[in-house]
């Protein structure tokens, strides 16, 4: 029987993590103390591609990998061996050097769930039930794949540009104060010392329940999405912690970010990022849910096409800027994927994480960090190496497995390998 060399390295990778030993390491941030270290630059990185309409093409080999662990790794995500990836993007230096889109029929895998099995059986509005086919994971037929939580590292990016412009004067400026048309219970006074930092970090003191999954009658997530009203139901939610001291994922609040955002600016964060973000960067074709109070969906609604995500991460990967043209700041990029949480746990792997301005960090080892990305549920990955000069996107529909091992398996055994004799 064909011994399958990731598969075998993955089960003794995982045993070697518990014991909290590192395998790659990338000098893309420093910790909260010290400067951020540099990201990858053109000046740094020899011949160099941007795309244009469309991304320029490859090979492994010309590009400094071993072949062999790439190959392999996509004839097991074809396999199943990691879930229901259905799309894979590996570029270096600009240019696509391996992808693999895998059809997948999430329509009969819909219509043969049990009830027991749905995600969200209950939903009251459709654009959020997650067993929807022609919503989830694709839109509609298209090519437009859910991101999902990605979609609050986008946001971030979106929020950093407004900043720049000086539209939001900066992360210590207080959350409420662009809130003031909403009525409340103000008596906790935790609540008005809420900066917009402490929202971008996850460290807002707002309580958010999602100890039981989501889908669960206690989780707020849940309660959000089925809710009329997405920033009343927010603003109503207790404090349990003072602002800027303990970390708690949050998808609250980073739909509040994506309101400040448009009354800071003047304009929804859908019509802000195609204009300031998108098209800059040449994604052309994407969709965003419209929550029921008219506000963009900034915790999990957007839909990118794999390539276009990649312009995302690649965007980070040059410091903001796109062929020359700066699109975000250096200052915001860097501070995006600083490490400001220790304690940041997640389902993104089976190790603990650390948490920047809604990008997720992998624990800091002597001062570096294996990747940083942005993660979404059932698998959506940007994943940017920027020692290496590398991006790679994930894209997928598993949301109730471990749906992160596909990416954690890319990082931690692939990567490495194909590198080793290169480097």
């Amino acid at each position: 029987m064909k011994t399958h060399f990731l598969k075998n390295a993955f089960k003794r990778i995982r045993l070697l993590t518990i014991g909290g030993l590192a395998f790659l390491t990338v000098a893309c941030v420093a910790s909260k103390n010290e400067d951020a270290a540099p990201v990858s630059t053109s000046e740094n990185v020899p011949d160099i591609s941007w795309p244009q309409e469309e991304w320029e093409y490859s090979s492994l080999a010309a590009e400094g990998f071993n072949p062999e662990p790439v190959n392999q790794f996509i004839e097991d995500l074809v396999a199943g061996e990691y879930g229901r990836v259905d799309h894979f993007l590996l570029i270096r230096h600009g240019r696509i050097v391996a992808e693999k889109k895998i059809e997948r029929d999430y329509a009969a895998l819909a219509s043969s769930l049990d009830p027991d099995e749905r995600l969200t059986p209950n939903f009251s509005n459709p654009i959020y039930n997650y067993d929807n086919p022609e919503l989830h994971p694709y839109y509609q037929g298209t090519d437009l794949h859910t991101v999902q939580s990605v979609t609050k590292s986008i946001n971030s990016a979106a929020f950093g540009i407004a900043v720049d412009e000086g539209f939001i004067e900066g992360t210590d400026t207080l959350a409420l104060s662009f809130l003031n048309d909403y009525v409340f219970d103000k008596s906790d006074p935790r609540k008005a010392r809420i900066t917009i930092g402490d929202l971008l970090t996850m460290r807002s003191g707002i309580a958010w329940d999602d100890e039981n999954g989501f889908g669960s009658e206690t989780d707020s997530t849940y309660a959000l999405e089925n809710s009329e009203d997405w920033i009343q139901f927010i603003l109503d939610q207790p404090m349990y912690a003072e602002p800027g001291t303990v970390f708690q994922y949050n998808d609250g609040v980073s739909v509040l970010l994506g309101k400040i955002l448009h009354e800071a600016t003047g304009q929804r964060v859908d019509a802000w990022a195609k204009e300031k973000l998108f098209s800059p960067i040449g994604i052309d074709n994407f969709h965003w849910k419209i929550t029921p109070d008219n506000e963009a969906d900034t915790e999990g609604g957007l839909y990118l096409t794999a390539h276009d995500m990649a312009r995302i991460g690649y965007l980070y990967l040059r410091n903001g800027l796109w062929d020359g043209e700066r699109v975000i700041s250096e200052e915001w990029v860097r501070s995006s994927v600083t490490p400001y949480n220790a304690d940041a746990s997640s389902k993104a792997s089976d190790n603990s994480t650390e948490y920047g301005y809604q990008w997720w960090i992998p624990n800091q080892t002597n001062g570096s960090t294996t990747v940083f990305g942005g993660y979404g549920l059932g698998g959506q990955r940007i994943m940017v190496f920027p020692e290496y000069d590398i991006v790679a996107v994930f894209q997928g529909w598993d949301p109730v497995a471990e749906y992160w091992k596909a990416s954690y398996a890319f990082q931690t055994i692939v990567l490495p390998a194909s590198l080793k004799k290169n480097e």
